[in-house]
């Protein structure tokens, strides 16, 4: 079991929201230590980037004051035009020389300067890829946007341990809790975006940041209605029900709903073309945004696919004086992330 003082707090910095949670391994089971989210003043996170970092450090601090987290390892994640995923194939070869061919080749498979960027990569372990060849999954991050993470929660006196990019992170919270090797398309919708990650026999073999996101149909109801973001949010969520402009819900609904479902499909179609004979089984929904009422039934009419909607604590302990299971089942899916990089710390 794992100190307190050895884990890592998995920090979900979104547009909209900062999201903590902190996990605890214990033998092969998690339990949940602490969870919470504070808001971001509008633009404060715009694209992955951190536009106000005097803002988003307060409220980061806040919420590990009142969380009462005195860990100071943090992990972070990253998404938006500042990171590219990229999956190439090349000809096998030794370790050492794949590291030296990544670092002197790389920049043909990205849009950026080489030096402006931080590079790793991963060798996928996939059955499809011929014996003379080796999948690589490539990720760069923009050194910039990085950086000012890291200066921002170095400011707050954290150590930040681990920067990783959003799908990964929901890649493996969803491994790690469902156990499961079927083929699925994990969706994980926030306030501004929208990240597809397709697993195929435990790989990722699509990952993509889609620039659509939950705040959009909440302002456009707004602003159909005449009404105040907050009503408009609880319409968006089927708390609050506006019978007399039902029919302008529904339009602004179905508007933006088939956007972010075309995307999905886009997708699902991309892999299929190229996995004809692996089809997915399900898609799994996370974020904030998977919350908006009858999403589930909508993307489940328009893909023909399974959809279920991820909480990644749903087999994990937790002190239930400390946290009321309802809340847990409630905030579940917008965790999905900061969960993601909560369980990091048995590999670091």
């Amino acid at each position: 079991m794992a100190k307190k003082d050895q884990l890592i707090v998995g920090v979900d910095i979104g547009s909209h929201a900062v999201k903590i949670c902190q996990l605890q391994k214990i033998g092969g089971d998690y339990k949940l230590l602490a969870i919470g989210s504070a808001n971001l003043p509008p633009g404060a996170v715009e694209d992955g980037v951190l536009q106000e970092p005097d803002e988003v450090g307060k409220a980061i601090s806040g919420l590990l004051k009142n969380l009462k987290i005195k860990n100071s390892r943090i992990g972070i994640s990253i998404s938006g035009y500042s990171v590219i995923v990229k999956k190439i194939s090349l000809d096998k070869m030794e370790e050492s020389a794949l590291d030296e061919y990544i670092k002197s080749e790389a920049e043909q498979y990205i849009p950026f300067d080489i030096n402006d960027v931080y590079l790793d990569y991963q060798q996928l372990k996939s059955k499809s890829a011929a014996d003379d060849r080796v999948e690589i999954m490539l990720v760069a991050a923009k050194k910039e946007v990085v950086d000012d993470y890291i200066n921002m929660l170095s400011e707050l006196k954290l150590n930040t341990v681990l920067v990783d990019v959003d799908g990964f992170a929901l890649e493996n919270i969803w491994e790690t809790v469902s156990g499961a090797k079927e083929n699925v398309a994990l969706i994980d919708i926030g306030a501004s975006k929208m990240n597809i990650n397709i697993i195929s026999e435990g790989v990722s073999v699509l990952a993509r940041d889609i620039v659509v996101g939950s705040e959009q149909l909440t302002e456009q109801i707004a602003l159909e209605l005449e009404i105040d973001y907050s009503d408009a949010e609880k319409i968006k969520l089927g708390a609050e029900e506006k019978n007399k402009d039902i029919d302008g819900v529904i339009k602004i609904f179905n508007q933006t709903c088939t956007q972010w479902v075309l995307e999905i499909k886009k997708a699902i179609d991309l892999y299929m073309a190229n996995n004809p004979d692996k089809p997915l089984k399900s898609l799994v929904l996370s974020g904030g945004g998977s919350k908006v009422n009858g999403l589930s039934d909508y993307i489940k009419n328009e893909t023909g696919l399974n959809v279920y909607s991820f909480n990644p604590f749903e087999k994990m302990t937790y002190d239930k004086n400390k946290f009321d299971p309802a809340y847990i089942s409630l905030i579940g899916p917008e965790m999905a992330i900061a969960a993601g990089l909560a369980i990091r710390q048995s590999s670091i």
